[in-house]
């Protein structure tokens, strides 16, 4: 592979976003003068550059030729259509060639006309890849047709989340009870967050129970509240979980293990949305929207009569399916550089990078414990390279060997 030539383009003043699947080449970039003095942003793929463009503002996108995703060229024409002030270059990794080609002068697209004598030099779509408006199909790894929107504070782009995406911004709007189902640590708290922040009810309270935490005897008491007096060491009235969340959300985490005594009680609250303190008289309205999460099989539960039916298809309005890590894998560099970016800024250590052959070895792995295990296995692996800019390998070695041993 020959040397890199030193970059000699225009510097930028505001924010870049270097798109490349290769880690060491996406380094080589952000420490150029192409980067110098701005603030920059990676993207291991198109469709992670197509999210993060939607979540921050961008000046200038340096991307790779060689995608691990989608093809390059419609990328670039994709962005010059929905982010028409944003400047794409191309580079390319392969040939270790850190000198920018605009976009508009590679492809033959100017003022947003192709020119016929350019337009498929690179593989631009063919009009017949077009739909009617003129809009770039994109190919992606299965084919869809349109990349969907992430959640706040959620990433990946695998078609699996883009589903769970697509259903969540469709129900955020509406009062409608949620449930969400998942295993653990794929992250269903961060749906239901993302589900309230998208909602009209975004600048009242999210308030979150985890049912598996609380007592049976202290369940009625967190939930609804009680008067001074209503049992021993009540000195004072307090308010329970759901009138505090007045206005906003309420998430029962870990629905499956409500105590069956509760049960009829929140059925009754969601049927006619109002709150009896324990030992108080007095009744109150709230208005609250529900959202519940569960690793367990719900409807199991009813048949084993340990969860009441009616109150499983009360809750279960509009269930939302999150899936394990091991069904989108694709999202594992995704995940990876974002958990490693965070360990490096919270350490106030430069900026460390996956190498391929690391990278290989987590995509190789079940993740029983799902996301939660995968940004353990980087904060461990983050430890052990101590000064190094790079994790590898051996880094991961633990982990791997625990790996072998759960496959056994």
């Amino acid at each position: 592979m020959a040397a890199a030539a030193t970059p000699t383009f225009v510097r930028f003043q505001k924010s870049i976003l270097v798109a490349s699947a290769d880690s060491s080449f996406r380094r080589r970039l952000m420490k150029s003068s192409a980067c110098a003095g701005s603030l920059s942003e990676e993207a291991v793929g198109g469709a992670h550059a197509l999210a993060k463009l939607a979540q921050f503002t961008c000046d200038s996108v340096l991307l790779d030729r060689h995608l691990p995703d989608l093809d390059s060229t419609e990328v670039a024409e994709l962005i010059r259509q929905r982010y028409p002030s944003t400047e794409v270059k191309f580079v390319d990794s392969k040939l270790d060639v850190a000198q920018p080609e605009e976009f508009s002068r590679v492809t033959g697209f100017e003022n947003g006309k192709a020119n016929s004598d350019n337009s498929n030099r690179f593989g631009s779509p063919h009009p017949a890849d077009r739909d009617e408006i003129g809009h770039s199909r994109l190919r992606l790894n299965p084919a869809v047709a349109e990349v969907a929107e992430t959640l706040p504070g959620m990433l990946g782009t695998s078609r699996a989340m883009q589903q769970v995406y697509r259903m969540a911004r469709m129900v955020a709007p509406r009062d409608t009870t949620v449930l969400i189902t998942g295993e653990t640590g794929t992250g269903k708290e961060l749906v239901a967050e993302a589900i309230h922040k998208l909602s009209p009810r975004a600048s009242h309270p999210f308030v979150a129970v985890n049912c598996a935490a609380i007592p049976e005897s202290l369940f009625e008491a967190e939930l609804f509240g009680y008067a001074r007096g209503a049992f021993t060491g009540a000195v004072q009235s307090r308010l329970g979980r759901i009138h505090v969340a007045q206005g906003g959300t309420l998430f029962l985490d870990e629905a499956g293990e409500m105590p069956l005594s509760m049960q009829a009680k929140l059925l009754r609250f969601l049927q006619n949305g109002e709150v009896q303190r324990l030992g108080s008289s007095d009744v109150y309205r709230v208005d609250v929207r529900v959202v519940c999460a569960t690793n367990r099989e719900l409807l199991e539960q009813v048949h084993a009569k340990e969860f009441r039916q009616d109150l499983y298809y009360r809750l279960a309005i509009f269930p939302l399916a999150v899936p394990p890590l091991r069904e989108r894998m694709e999202d594992i560099g995704i995940l990876s550089e974002h958990f490693l970016s965070q360990l490096s800024a919270e350490n106030k250590m430069a900026r460390k990078y996956l190498t391929t052959q690391a990278l290989t070895l987590l995509q190789q792995s079940r993740w029983e414990g799902n996301v939660r295990e995968l940004q353990h296995a980087i904060e461990r692996a983050f430890i052990l390279s101590g000064n190094e800019d790079e994790l590898r390998a051996e880094h991961f070695q633990a982990f791997s060997e625990s790996v072998r041993l759960r496959e056994i």
